[in-house]
């Protein structure tokens, strides 16, 4: 099984990977690639080593005493989650407190020991439970301490505005302990107003370079520290980065009815909310198991329909099975998608310039059902499980799509690209809708972009199981998809 490369064309918008950006803002956003860690992610390791290290032991203890293997596996399981969440509740996981072994160890000791006693494990079982928390509490402190030490779950931010004020604002956070790290800084003024280096923080562009630098690097927070007499300039920035998927802070402002906002966590460093990512990290972590989980429990249920598609598709018609096509993904970056191949090999659009039609000559017989049917979409879910794609969300349109009218999507919805904050997906609040296939008029793309936003502000895990499970029902065999 081979597939066809669809190549970005030499007509569609350059990819939004930071070119134009200076040699200096490009060589930043290289280094600046990778994610950092979420705070979240090393202490659900801790949660997880508390919880199996008092498991463990509680369940050594139950078989000496002489209950059933099983039946003690149960017990001692819930009594490890027990363990590890009221240490949880009590701050016992916050990474400053998770990395200070001695202290940090006291709670899942002494719970695991008198967990053990409750459930009738008895001294073998408290002495299991505390001998293995320790070993288990090291790895957890160490793991804290080398996530806090090299800074992989630093915050990584960039300031607009530089001079006199964006040094007071470096100088407040690193005064205040915040987790935030200022990797740049953008301002419209020359060096004489705004130096090319401050406290150490480079300036890398202007404030119209910015969205083009988060795009090509991972920047988790913007912080403006323009003063307030500049609020046209302030509303024109938001304006600007508000299709980013990031969180906005003002520096320092104590009083603007006109911007709404909320009071950031105290010892911030001076920073008020303005506006947040859809997705906190715990959300995030919580998304992506279910991508990965669900994504690989698919590909083992559906490998028959797939195997079946693929030999159909090789008998149909010459060519190979799998077609990739560049897309839009995450942060507006081009991603690879995967599909079956449902055109002729000759006639295989990667730009979608040709809108496919009903009766379109282009779709071959096997073709016209796979898409009726959604079968052709399959292949996604290996993009999920490389992290181009979620199960549910906004469906990745087409580099420089455009309608059937041959009008630009971002010509003809203003705020297009928002729905780029999060993962495409798979499937999505708009395709349940019954919004795929032909975009005929810009009414169908201004409805489809709206229940994109809609899934965006109401994400719930919940609803994502809900999307899947309607999938199958409101897809198969549906009309708009030729």
């Amino acid at each position: 099984m081979h597939a066809a490369r669809a190549e970005i064309p030499a007509s569609a918008p350059t990819p939004p990977d930071g070119a134009a950006l200076s040699e200096n803002a490009r060589a930043v956003a290289a280094g600046l690639r990778r994610t950092s860690l979420a705070p979240g992610a090393v202490s659900g390791v801790g949660f997880g080593l508390d919880a199996a290290a008092v498991a463990l032991g509680i369940w050594g203890g139950l078989v000496v005493a002489g209950a059933a293997p099983l039946g003690a596996a149960a017990v001692a399981a819930g009594a490890g989650l027990a363990v590890a969440g009221v240490v949880a509740v009590a701050g016992g996981h916050r990474l400053r407190r998770l990395r200070r072994f001695a202290r940090g160890a006291i709670g899942p000791i002494g719970l695991g020991a008198a967990a053990a006693w409750l459930v009738g494990a008895g001294a073998p079982g408290a002495a299991l439970a505390a001998a293995l928390a320790l070993p288990a509490r090291g790895l957890a402190a160490a793991m804290a301490a080398a996530a806090l030490d090299f800074g992989l779950t630093e915050r990584r931010a960039v300031l607009v505005g530089g001079g006199e004020r964006g040094r007071e604002a470096i100088a407040s956070l690193a005064a205040a302990g915040a987790d935030i790290r200022v990797c740049g800084v953008f301002d419209d003024r020359d060096d004489s107003r705004s130096p090319a280096v401050i406290r150490g923080v480079p300036k890398l562009g202007t404030v119209a370079d910015l969205v083009a630098f988060v795009r090509a690097a991972e920047i988790d927070m913007l912080i403006v520290t323009l003063p307030l007499a500049a609020e046209r300039r302030i509303r024109e920035v938001l304006k600007a980065v508000e299709v980013l998927p990031v969180d906005v802070r003002l520096w320092d402002y104590a009083d603007d009815p006109a911007l709404p906002r909320r009071n950031d966590a105290p010892r911030s460093g001076g920073l008020v909310e303005l506006m947040s990512r859809p997705l906190r990290a715990p959300q995030r972590v919580a998304k992506r198991a279910l991508d990965v989980i669900g994504a690989a429990a698919a590909l083992v249920l559906l490998s028959p329909v797939l195997v079946a598609t693929a030999v159909a598709i090789r008998l149909d018609s010459p060519g190979p099975v799998l077609f990739r096509q560049p897309r839009h993904g995450y942060n507006h970056r081009p991603v690879e998608v995967w599909k079956f191949r449902s055109m002729q090999a000759t006639e295989c659009d990667p730009a979608a310039r040709r809108v496919v039609v009903r009766d379109d000559p282009r779709v071959t017989r096997v073709g016209r059902f796979i898409r009726r049917w959604s079968i052709d979409e399959l292949p996604q879910l290996f993009n999920v499980l490389r992290g181009d794609l979620s199960l549910v969300g906004p469906r990745p349109h087409v580099v420089g799509a455009v309608s059937s009218r041959q009008e630009a999507f971002e010509a003809i919805v203003d705020g297009y690209a928002a729905r780029h904050k999060v993962r495409p997906g798979v499937t999505g609040w708009a395709q349940i809708h019954g919004a795929r296939g032909e975009i005929a008029d810009p009414q169908a793309l201004r409805r489809r972009v709206e229940l994109d936003l809609h899934y965006i502000e109401n994400w719930s895990l919940w609803l994502d199981l809900r999307i899947l499970a309607l999938t199958p029902f409101r897809l198969a065999g549906a009309e708009g998809a030729y």
